[in-house]
């Protein structure tokens, strides 16, 4: 192991708990590593398994044998698959099937007694409160108001919160399930079913629309983002007509006119034509138009013109609520509007970082940061964060190859799992580490040709020479430079640095600093000179 890189941290730190979301179409499995320190989670395996309790008698309403029988068989191997990664707690949640069934409980009974499962059943509100909280814990809501839907196999929820709470929690009894079961009887609809099914959806959901707008503040304007296997559907089949195709969903924007395109072209195919299609499975071929119907009409209602997917929701709530139980969460605001810095923190321990060196060099890249703007970069703080990420993990690369680490670094942030970035800010940090050593970006090369336009291409391409002259101050495993002066005017960047200690020799870090000195006048055309050792900042020279 490099001398610069520090040991990960003992497995035995991390708290394992699981989660089981029995839905009304599948049963979802989360099994999560909770780190204490970090106050966050990583999720170390998912499984679903399609259990169809929605398909109730028709008759009596009661679950049946069968989907019974599925759903004990998934839950006994999830159960053992809980216990094999050493889970603490087995958090298990059941919603709107179940709680309507007659013999809903009946069933939970069965699946304590054969299992030693205590399932809660969850309340409409309480199904959304979750969701807000698993929602909240991998997305940054900032100031800003937001709208998140979740349409389930048996009932939709709406919720308008923030960063802070949630202000309103609905839960409608409307879902892909639960129409397809009543109202499809013929694939494709005729037109005249698919107004009519568009009308019941309206009515059902407007009472839940009323409230929701009835509390957003004069002028607000929220953001709608979309969870749970219909809208994920459908983002990944608008992703899939993209000229350049993310790797994940979560943060993925699809608008308005998209989501009618592809409701439209939907409706009008049989279901072999549906199952046809890579992105959707076979049973979300059979309820795949139900449930897109539910999320046209809810923009539609709305008025919004685009919605943000979020692939985390009521199983990551589950956790987050055991978090906030546990008082490993105290406050919820600080928790969710810290999202960006816990995933970083925590890729960066992952990928064995050295964090104490790689938080000097963050630092020293935020201060020039603030001292170059108008010379380096004309940046107006949209690049401040994703520098700082970049600066936390361009190292993370040095344990797979320490003479080409940068471009390691660049493939390890782009397919990691950075929660509160969306998926350009994830490829702009990437690019960013990239672009810290060795070569200045050419239009040839990968990191660069998946940098969508050319403002996007400027803020790497600044940051990326902020980041270059960060990391040239730390080239010792003790800290050698306490702090930066930086003078820019004129086309001249001069940078005299102070020791971190009385009488250490900085010649190491002015010699590395100067050998930035080309590429920063070939990217810019700004001539950097570096001083002579500076006396301690604030106190005069001798």
């Amino acid at each position: 192991m490099p001398a610069s890189q520090a040991p990960p941290e003992p497995a035995a730190a991390l708290r394992h708990v699981a989660a089981i979301d029995i839905g009304t179409n599948s049963i979802h499995l989360l099994i999560a590593a909770v780190d204490p320190g970090l106050r966050s989670f990583r999720i170390v395996q998912a499984e679903k398994s399609s259990a169809r309790l929605g398909e109730r008698d028709p008759d009596t309403g009661l679950l049946t044998s069968a989907a019974i029988e599925r759903a004990l068989l998934a839950l006994g191997h999830y159960r053992e698959l809980a216990d094999s990664h050493g889970a603490e707690q087995i958090l298990t949640a059941a919603t709107s099937a179940v709680r309507e069934a007659p013999n809903g409980r009946e069933f939970l009974q069965m699946v304590q007694d054969r299992h030693g499962l205590e399932v809660d059943l969850v309340s409409g509100p309480e199904e959304a409160r979750l969701i807000y909280l698993g929602v909240l814990s991998g997305m940054a809501f900032g100031d800003q108001a937001h709208l998140i839907l979740d349409i389930g196999g048996g009932s939709t929820e709406l919720i308008l919160a923030d960063g802070r709470d949630a202000r309103e929690l609905t839960s409608t009894r409307v879902g892909a399930v639960r129409l397809h079961r009543d109202f499809v009887d013929e694939d494709p609809l005729p037109a005249a079913k698919l107004t009519f099914l568009r009308a019941f959806i309206q009515g059902s959901l407007e009472p839940a629309v009323v409230r929701v707008q009835r509390s957003l503040k004069p002028g607000e304007v929220p953001v709608l983002v979309a969870t749970s296997g219909t809208a994920i559907t459908l983002a990944a089949l608008a992703a899939a007509q993209e000229e350049r195709p993310p790797l994940r969903l979560q943060g993925f924007k699809v608008s308005r006119e998209r989501i009618d395109q592809l409701v439209n072209q939907l409706a009008a195919m049989t279901l072999d034509e549906r199952k046809a299609i890579p992105a959707i499975n076979e049973r979300r071929a059979e309820i795949i138009v139900p449930g897109a119907l539910v999320l046209q009409k809810a923009m539609e209602m709305l008025k919004v013109d685009e919605l943000v997917i979020s692939d985390r929701a009521l199983r990551e709530g589950l956790i987050v609520d055991w978090m906030l139980r546990h008082g490993l969460i105290v406050d919820r605001f600080s928790f969710q509007s810290s999202v960006r810095q816990r995933t970083v923190e925590d890729l960066a321990r992952r990928f064995r970082v050295d964090l104490p060196r790689t938080s000097r060099v963050s630092a020293h890249a935020l201060t020039l940061y603030e001292q170059c703007q108008g010379l380096l970069h004309h940046d107006h703080g949209e690049g401040r964060q994703l520098l700082w990420a970049a600066a936390m993990l361009h190292t993370c690369g040095q344990h797979i190859n320490i003479s080409a680490y940068h471009k390691h670094s660049w493939y390890l942030i782009r397919h990691g799992d950075l929660l509160g970035y969306s998926e350009t800010e994830q490829v702009m940090v990437a690019a960013i580490a990239r672009y810290h050593r060795r070569s200045l970006p050419k239009k040839r090369h990968e990191a660069w040709l998946q940098l969508a336009s050319s403002d996007q291409r400027q803020t790497v391409g600044a940051m990326a020479l902020l980041l270059r002259l960060a990391a040239s101050l730390d080239r010792r495993p003790t800290p050698a430079v306490q702090a930066i002066k930086v003078s820019a005017r004129s086309g001249v960047l001069k940078i005299a640095l102070e020791a971190a200690s009385p009488g250490l020799d900085l010649s190491l870090e002015r010699w590395s600093l100067a050998a930035c000195a080309e590429p920063l006048a070939e990217a810019t055309g700004v001539k950097l000179v570096v001083d002579a050792l500076a006396p301690p900042i604030g106190r005069p020279a001798p």
